[in-house]
């Protein structure tokens, strides 16, 4: 067992077998957490890497407890599942952090209704069916958070031309963040959203731009460095809030971002919506 700040709490993670999701589950199993380790991929036979069981295995030996569990966020009754399955496991649910994603960067005309709904499912829709199925167990937690991976809110129609589907999705997580943060607040769990400042070596962005978008991206290591600093917050205290994980990790004192890079030195290039 850990004997950091998240020594014996669960942290629900759903996207968790690869990219951020991954690495935050591995960061705060440094800590001796329970991590659930909610996603899809359940064999290595598909074309992305990383598994649940793969993700698992190195939870342990970070220093984590971990629950392998297959979840498809568009399903309601296996979101349900993860957290009954995460409470029988572990006795309780202190985090769900909202990280699985869909992202087709399309205009209008170019979208076919399949994909758009995939998004609002995904990104959305799970976000509702996570938090809703996660709070009754959140509530009774000392310090109950639920982090979403969504950006703050602009609406400069340069956000939406190109990609409005997209960027409604993303949108709609944060306003259910708003949400959340206002409607939880008497019950002291916080609810908060988190963007990256520049690019994030993931999956996503090797699909959308290769090794050049990688070379000019940071490790996910800086957003799971920001997520530990928000839900080890008070919870009373730190709720409703959109970060920036550079921004956040300044305020708390960090000053070199070096290490991050993929590409020590290289031009990073910012995210969507900043």
């Amino acid at each position: 067992m850990g004997t950091g700040t998240l020594a014996g709490r669960t942290v629900v993670i759903t996207g968790a077998s690869r990219g951020i999701g991954r690495e935050i589950a591995l960061r705060v199993a440094r800590d001796g957490a329970n991590v659930v380790i909610a996603a899809k991929t359940v064999d290595g036979t598909g074309k992305l890497k990383g598994t649940i069981h793969e993700a698992a295995e190195e939870v342990r030996a970070a220093g984590g407890q971990a629950l392998a569990m297959a979840v498809d966020v568009r399903e309601e009754d296996q979101i349900e599942a993860m957290a009954a399955g995460a409470v029988e496991r572990f006795g309780g649910i202190d985090v769900l952090i909202n990280n699985a994603g869909a992202i087709a960067l399309r205009p209008v005309q170019q979208l076919t209704v399949k994909r758009y709904d995939l998004m609002m499912d995904v990104n959305v829709r799970a976000t509702f069916a996570c938090a809703r199925a996660c709070i009754p167990h959140l509530k009774r937690s000392s310090n109950g958070h639920i982090l979403s991976l969504s950006p703050p809110i602009d609406l400069s129609p340069h956000w939406f031309a190109g990609h409005a589907a997209y960027t409604i999705s993303k949108y709609g997580m944060t306003m259910l963040t708003i949400g959340l943060a206002e409607e939880l607040r008497e019950d002291g769990v916080a609810a908060n959203a988190l963007w990256p400042k520049t690019l994030i070596d993931t999956a996503a962005v090797e699909m959308l731009g290769g090794e050049a978008l990688r070379k000019v991206s940071r490790r996910p290591a800086i957003v799971a460095d920001a997520a530990y600093a928000v839900i080890t917050s008070p919870s009373r205290e730190v709720t409703g809030n959109a970060f920036i994980d550079e921004d956040l990790l300044r305020k708390r004192g960090v000053t070199d971002f070096s290490g991050y890079a993929v590409e020590p030195g290289s031009e990073l290039m910012p995210d969507l919506f900043l």
